[in-house]
């Protein structure tokens, strides 16, 4: 058998052959990143955002419809449920369980349309609908649960800017209402309390909720809420409807607990709740 030197095997042609029979043996694994779209298509995720709050908006049910289209979806979690009928495709869309129940097509196919046009190809069909599922169980539930500052009290030092720099978003009135016990140096009655709510502060009721619409929200990150943004559809409902914001609110609470709990022998019972054991 004859041997190739090393000498005689620097050119193009081996090194090519070299690098091809290196890589073909090398495993080819992907791997999935949380942070992909920030460098791939950084306005994907706020675009899928932006469409399921509108979409929730007109219509509550899209919420549970879209958590549900996923769930239906993820046997595979490929998208697979969104094909329609082909000459070589049986749709998932009319499976016995799917067919007149799953619904939110519509929704997807217009987040497509939207990211395709700012990034053709890159945002996939099954992440669509994860995020999808995702975000529109954050909308309601973030509002419902800050509906939890219609009682309690803050300090001074968390909504001084606010009171003194927030110009047109905060009610004039309001403002110098609050100011009386906040001074603008800081340092100064950082510790002055000021109820959340305005109008019933030791009641848990939806009075939060109509304060925002009056731009007479405590807190900075209350008044986002209402700004102009997504989430006005769903303050405005619960201003309305303080048997709706009790129940979201109940519902919202017990989906919060159930974020990973300790269960078994994964947990501890602590002898003393400020100590481990």
């Amino acid at each position: 058998m004859g041997l190739i030197s090393w000498n005689a095997c620097i050119s193009p042609a081996c090194i090519f052959i070299a690098v091809f029979l290196i890589l073909s043996n090398m495993p080819c694994e992907a791997q999935l990143s949380t942070t992909f779209y920030d460098y791939t298509c950084p306005t994907a995720l706020s675009t899928i955002r932006k469409a399921v709050r509108t979409a929730v908006s007109r219509e509550r049910r899209m919420a549970a419809s879209l958590i549900r289209l996923h769930f239906h979806d993820c046997f595979g979690c490929d998208a697979s449920i969104l094909l329609d009928d082909s000459s070589s495709i049986q749709s998932e869309k009319n499976a016995p369980n799917n067919l007149n129940s799953v619904r939110g097509y519509d929704v997807i196919d217009n987040i497509k349309s939207k990211v395709e046009s700012m990034c053709p190809g890159v945002v996939s069909c099954a992440d669509i609908v994860a995020v999808a599922a995702r975000d529109s169980f954050v909308a309601w539930d973030m509002v419902a649960l800050s509906g939890s500052h219609t009682i309690g009290q803050a300090r001074c030092l968390t909504f001084r800017d606010r009171i003194y720099t927030n110009g047109t978003d905060i009610d004039a009135g309001f403002a110098t209402t609050r100011r009386r016990r906040c001074p603008a140096q800081n340092g100064n009655g950082d510790a002055n309390l000021a109820p959340l709510e305005l109008v019933t502060p030791n009641s848990f009721d939806n009075n939060y909720f109509k304060n925002l619409i009056h731009k007479k929200g405590l807190l900075q990150s209350d008044q986002v809420l209402f700004s102009g943004g997504s989430t006005d559809a769903i303050v405005n409902e619960y201003s309305k409807s303080p048997k709706t914001f009790r129940s979201d609110f109940a519902s919202a609470m017990v989906k919060m607990g159930d974020i990973e709990p300790l269960t078994g022998s994964a947990g501890v019972i602590r002898k003393f709740c400020n100590v481990i054991n």
